[in-house]
């Protein structure tokens, strides 16, 4: 029998569990184990915030002044800054496991590999945020300045005392950013109504503003998340592949049965690759001498088997049996 490709199944919700756990298990445990000094964190964030001002594209400056001159903005922001990003991601996941199994796999697969890729750059690139820079340089913490109306204190998303147990220098790529672009392509592609569409496109760019306007990211780092999320995307599908090919390698006992091992046919005889048939024995007398019952023997080959050749038209052999015919007449 040869081996056929396993069928596609739908996925387990006792397998995916534990994989997701694993990677965000891993993620947390990078961010927090990565710290690095704080003498190399505000120097990346100072170089980043060079960089946009010789471009003039720090975006989070007037983003900033404007969350903190009105609370009825700044507080919605830290809301959303402090929630959505570890309510929704995973509601759409769920959504996609119920309602797109067929979907759910390439999209979970580009999540994980791109939170992977994000715990790299905090590995290599640990970035102060612009919130903890010197008053100087004329950025307000909005967390700290609304921590009473929130579960947040001074320290970033984290509720009060437990902001230790956070890397409040993992700022480069923003995986706010990351995230809330997966969950708006999800939605864009795979929503069937205008709304789920319209939410799609909203919520990345809103996500966008609230990480710029509460000083928690600078806009190269939104433009990083964003471009981390595209490598995810683009290594999903290669990764997958990878994994369905090691998948579906043969164990050492299937690489016998398929690579020269005698085939199984009725009553457990076997036959090797190039063994006739026995032929029937000649005047269609069976090779068990016809009795019911009796064993078959394998005939052995004879003259009569063998059919005499005709010779072709116009031969020697032509002329010979002419010239027979000649003298008979």
């Amino acid at each position: 029998m040869y081996r056929t490709a396993p069928l596609l199944k739908r996925p387990r919700w006792w397998t995916e569990l534990p994989l997701i756990a694993v990677v965000y298990a891993l993620y947390s445990a990078g961010r927090l184990l990565v710290r690095g000094g704080v003498e190399p964190a505000v120097d990346h964030g100072l170089a980043i915030l060079d960089l946009e001002k010789t471009f003039r594209i720090n975006f989070e400056h007037p983003l900033n002044r404007l969350f903190t001159d009105h609370p009825a903005i700044g507080i919605p922001a830290d809301f959303a800054y402090a929630s959505l990003h570890y309510l929704l991601t995973p509601a759409i996941l769920v959504w996609l496991f119920k309602r797109r199994p067929a979907e759910y796999r390439l999209q979970r697969s580009w999540l994980m590999i791109s939170t992977l890729i994000g715990l790299i750059g905090f590995t290599l690139l640990p970035t102060c945020p612009p919130r903890l820079l010197d008053s100087g340089y004329g950025f307000v913490d909005t967390m700290a300045q609304y921590a009473s109306y929130g579960w947040w204190g001074g320290e970033a998303s984290a509720p009060r005392g437990l902001g230790g147990m956070t890397n409040q220098y993992a700022a480069m790529p923003s995986l706010h950013v990351g995230w809330a672009l997966w969950c708006g392509v999800v939605l864009w592609r795979q929503g069937r109504t205008a709304w789920a569409k319209a939410a799609g496109v909203v919520y990345p760019l809103a996500i966008t503003l609230v990480v710029m306007g509460t000083a928690n990211h600078y806009f190269l780092d939104a433009v990083a998340g964003a471009a981390v999320m595209i490598a995810g995307l683009l290594l999903a599908k290669p990764a997958l592949r990878l994994v369905d090919r090691l998948k579906s390698r043969p164990t050492g006992a299937g690489r016998g049965e398929t690579a020269g091992t005698p085939a199984n046919v009725s009553a457990g005889c076997e036959t090797s690759a190039g063994t006739a048939l026995p032929r029937a024995a000649a005047s269609g007398t069976a090779a068990g001498d016809g009795r019911p019952g009796a064993p078959q023997r394998p005939h052995e080959a004879d003259a009569s088997d063998f059919i005499p050749r005709q010779p072709a038209h116009g031969t020697a052999g032509d002329s010979r049996t002419g010239g027979t015919a000649a003298a008979a007449r």
